[in-house]
């Protein structure tokens, strides 16, 4: 698999990089791990504009603006710029097609419905989901949305993207042997952070060593941060390589 950094910047844009947003590609088939403000520019670089009719799916770790809003952009796309017969499967928390609705201003029935197939997520992880010749896992974890952890599996190789937690067991239950965690550090270590939202970067660490994840790609550090510090906690915990997201990035796996 080929893991393509669309954008890194948590909580919102950065002055040097989209909001979350990467593409997964293997065995032809193109699969977008979260859409947030602005990766839908990067997306049009790498699979040209008539490439986003094509897309296999979309998997929405959840709903808040800085990993989804870029799907109103491509339902613009798509009704208007490259017409398609197939609808682009878009997969989420509940209620997605709905949000997303309203995110645009428009009547939930039809929604955004005539150019993209909402799918909920399944209700238990063991529960794959088949885009092309991908596998896709998701289970629940800690946010104050639901919000879901992706494991993609090709082939005997996996990368795990955490979307948006907090410390939770079952992010390292999905992550279990995974070839690459692709982890949110969005706190600072030592900082005074509210329960129950997001990972510093030990956290993002310890997740790493406790799943046996091969490589950890810290990732969705807010504008304010710094990631090379998050990266230099994280790698005080895990004894495996560590490595920060972005935007351009990429990843063989």
């Amino acid at each position: 698999m080929r893991l393509t950094v669309l954008g890194c910047s948590g909580s919102m844009p950065g002055p040097d990089s989209p909001a979350s947003g990467y593409l997964v590609e293997a065995g032809g088939a193109r699969l977008v791990l979260d859409l947030g403000n602005g990766a839908l520019g990067p997306l049009q670089r790498l699979v040209g504009v008539a490439g986003l009719a094509e897309l296999d799916a979309v998997v929405l770790s959840h709903l808040h603006p800085d990993h989804c809003m870029d799907l109103c952009g491509l339902y613009v796309a798509l009704r208007y710029g490259v017409p398609s017969s197939r609808r682009v499967p878009v997969y989420g928390p509940d209620e997605t097609a709905e949000r997303m609705a309203a995110a645009y201003g428009k009547e939930q029935d039809p929604g955004l419905s005539g150019e993209f197939d909402f799918r909920t997520y399944p209700a238990s992880p063991a529960e794959a989901i088949a885009v092309g010749s991908l596998t896709v896992r998701v289970v629940r974890v800690e946010h104050p949305v639901p919000a879901y952890a992706v494991r993609v599996e090709h082939e005997g190789r996996s990368l795990v993207y955490s979307g948006d937690t907090a410390a939770t067991p079952a992010l390292v239950d999905l992550a279990r042997g995974a070839d690459l965690l692709l982890c949110e550090a969005a706190y600072t270590d030592g900082a005074d952070n509210p329960p129950g939202i997001h990972l510093t970067g030990r956290e993002a660490g310890e997740h790493a060593a406790a799943a046996g994840a091969r490589r950890l790609v810290v990732t969705h550090v807010p504008p304010w941060g710094d990631p090379r510090r998050a990266a230099e906690h994280a790698s005080a915990v895990y004894d495996g390589p560590v490595e920060l997201a972005a935007p351009g990035g990429h990843w063989e796996v």
